[in-house]
């Protein structure tokens, strides 16, 4: 769009990528720098066997015929590349932009942005990301419920970008903003022709923002630890902040994830900020505003400063509200969304389900920051088919665990539970809440790996293989030491990780990992000085390069795509162009590019019918007129809707 909307969501990059763990451990022994260099220097295949004794994927479980049945696209380094490409034989077409109609009576959105704040609660949401698609059971390939994250918002939501007035944030602008937060459902169906349209009107289609009231589900509902002035019952929250990736339960419900909410608040008080675990930790602000939007000028809900004359020190447990999986019903609209407090407080990117044959489950989260953690969730109970109303509230209780991945391949999980392993009073865990509400500081306490920023999570259909995007670190060799699953400093591109919970039980306590890849150039590629490219950069990919992986996701084939985010405005991402969607073969480890999004833009959120038929994924904050393309129209975040013109199955 302009300078002023790249340098924004460069700001935005930097407060979501800093990194503020200070545990100072070196997450592994002295075997780090020597796994790194052979790793570096051999090639992952010979790494990953010498490091683990043999090779990942079972042959019986995975496809024996080549999964990529797709001619890869080319990068795109254009400077007004302002498109979706996809391969020969596909077709991709805007499906739902931000400002489209949800409600009936929405209003049409207006290419000036002058739609206030009451027309956005009923138009799509801004920043789209994580999302599912729900089948109806009665035609499970043509029609269902799109579930679909709104992360955060563009100065473009308002017609001369974020404005202030006097020092203050306008309310009318504000309300817009959070009223854009949050998540859309939409009905969705196949015509009589057979293509894929949005139906309006539709009893399913419904908006949450940062303005719904929902619950507080388990250990912490109506805790002193989530009170405030404004809900003394400590029970109902409104809102839900910076809904980044998602997960599903068995049982049909949606579960919407809060990443980066601690920069929508600020405590101003330095000392109080200095002591209190829950901010610091977390990074929520302590300067003149908030890192972000700067709401609580305009909302003082967001001001998390003590005010020892409210009941409650009035706002200051606001913050604990907020970095929950968020429980949705998407067939029932009636029904309060609820913050299920069992899984813990973190930046959580995802909350992905691996559900063995007995019904016992976990979900796996990344907490997306530089130097933070690999977490899964175990409930207690197991999904019951035959008996929904017993799955209802199995979210409110189970076991949280925090991953420590071994230089050896071996790996444990490590159960943040009250009491055990220094969780006690003595050292500020003074119950459970206070370990769920601090999860960070309780798996500093255990001894956590420090990861390059755990994003996305992918559990495979079959063989139940996980795998991490671990997107990028720069500060990697300098506040947390190279260790074999993190093992670049500097590290611009990433890497994804894998593991096999043992007796591939979810629920297992301990797990066997590898690395799948390190992204990154081909080694031995010059630069533009006609320079080998530094080893730091250079990766393991077999096939077309990337950087930055950030979503992942399998589909019924065993098929594992990936998404990045990356500034490909960025002197070290010139080779990569713009962000990608690409598709991985488990067993040969081949990557194809399948998909290029537009300049600017950072592609996230994937989905499919049942019948692997039809792809939808979101083309997030665009840069110049996407989806218009005419170079003068306002830019919007879409859902893209990706099939093949003989109508086959998507990657085959």
């Amino acid at each position: 769009m302009t300078p002023d909307f790249q340098q924004y969501h460069a700001s935005l990059a930097a407060h979501d990528d800093l990194s503020i763990n200070p545990s100072g451990h070196p997450s592994l022994d002295q075997q780090v720098d020597r796994a790194r260099r052979n790793l570096l220097k051999g090639g992952l295949g010979l790494a990953a066997l010498s490091l683990f004794g043999g090779v990942f994927g079972s042959r019986e479980l995975l496809a024996q015929a080549r999964l990529l049945g797709f001619a890869g696209v080319p990068v795109q380094t254009a400077a007004d590349f302002d498109r979706v490409l996809v391969p020969p034989g596909y077709t991709a077409r805007p499906f739902f932009s931000w400002g489209d109609a949800v409600l009936a009576d929405a209003p049409a959105w207006q290419a000036d942005a002058s739609d206030d704040w009451q027309a956005q609660l009923k138009q799509a949401g801004d920043n789209h990301d994580g999302m599912h698609f729900f089948p109806f059971a009665e035609a499970p390939d043509s029609h269902g419920l799109l579930a679909i994250n709104h992360e955060y918002v563009n100065p473009t939501l308002h017609p001369n970008g974020i404005s202030f007035v006097d020092g203050r944030r306008p309310l009318a602008e504000v309300r817009k903003e959070q009223a854009a937060h949050g998540v859309s459902i939409i009905e969705v169906r196949k015509d009589t022709a057979g293509h894929w349209q949005r139906v309006l009107p539709s009893r399913w289609n419904r908006r949450i923002s940062a303005l719904t009231p929902m619950a507080i589900g388990g250990p912490l509902a109506g805790h002193a630890l989530m009170q405030t002035a404004a809900d003394p019952a400590g029970r109902t929250v409104l809102g839900t902040l910076n809904n980044c990736s998602m997960g599903v339960t068995p049982w049909g419900t949606y579960l919407t994830c809060e990443e980066n909410w601690p920069h929508y608040f600020v405590n101003r008080d330095a000392q109080d900020w200095e002591a209190r675990v829950a901010h610091k930790r977390y990074g929520v602000g302590n300067g003149e505003r908030s890192k972000y939007y700067a709401w609580e000028t305009a909302d003082p809900r967001f001001d998390a400063t003590p005010d020892a004359g409210q009941p409650h020190g009035g706002q200051v447990n606001e913050p604990n509200r907020f970095g929950w999986v968020v429980e949705i019903d998407p067939f029932d609209p009636a029904r309060q969304p609820v913050k299920r407090s069992a899984f813990g407080r973190i930046g959580r990117e995802c909350a992905v389900l691996s559900l063995g044959a007995d019904g016992r489950m976990a979900f796996y989260s990344g907490d997306d920051a530089k130097g933070e953690y690999v977490y899964k969730f175990v409930p207690a109970g197991r999904f019951e088919a035959a008996n929904p109303q017993a799955n209802r509230d199995l979210l409110d209780d189970g076991t949280l665990y925090v991953a420590r991945f071994e230089s050896n391949g071996s790996g444990r999980w490590l159960p943040l539970v009250h009491g055990q392993q220094g969780l006690t009073a003595e050292n500020g865990f003074a119950s459970q809440a206070e370990v769920l509400v601090n999860a960070r500081a309780a798996a500093d306490r255990l001894g956590a790996t420090p990861m390059d920023r755990p994003e996305w999570v992918a559990v495979h259909p079959v063989s139940r293989e996980v795998y991490v995007s671990l997107t990028n670190n720069d500060a990697r060799g300098d506040k947390h030491a190279v260790d074999p699953a993190n093992p670049r400093p500097h590290n611009l591109h990433g890497q994804i990780l894998r593991w096999n919970e043992k007796d591939g039980d979810p629920t297992a306590s301990e797990f066997r990992w590898e690395l799948f890849l390190l992204a990154g150039e081909q080694p031995g590629t010059k630069d533009q000085e006609g320079q080998p490219v530094p080893a730091h950069l250079s990766g393991t990919i077999n096939g077309d390069i990337f950087s930055s992986p950030d979503g992942l996701a399998f589909d019924g084939a065993g098929r594992l795509w990936i998404q990045t985010d990356y500034g490909d405005d960025e002197p070290a991402m010139q080779a990569m162009g713009c962000n990608q969607l690409l598709c991985a073969d488990p067993l040969s480890r081949e990557v194809r590019r399948f998909l290029v999004g537009p300049r600017g833009c950072e592609i996230t959120g994937i989905t499919w019918s049942p019948d692997y038929r039809a792809m939808w994924i979101n083309v997030q904050h665009p840069q110049l007129s996407y989806p218009a393309s005419d170079g003068q129209t306002r830019a919007r975040s879409t859902t893209v809707l990706v099939t093949r013109d003989d109508g086959g199955v998507i990657g085959s």
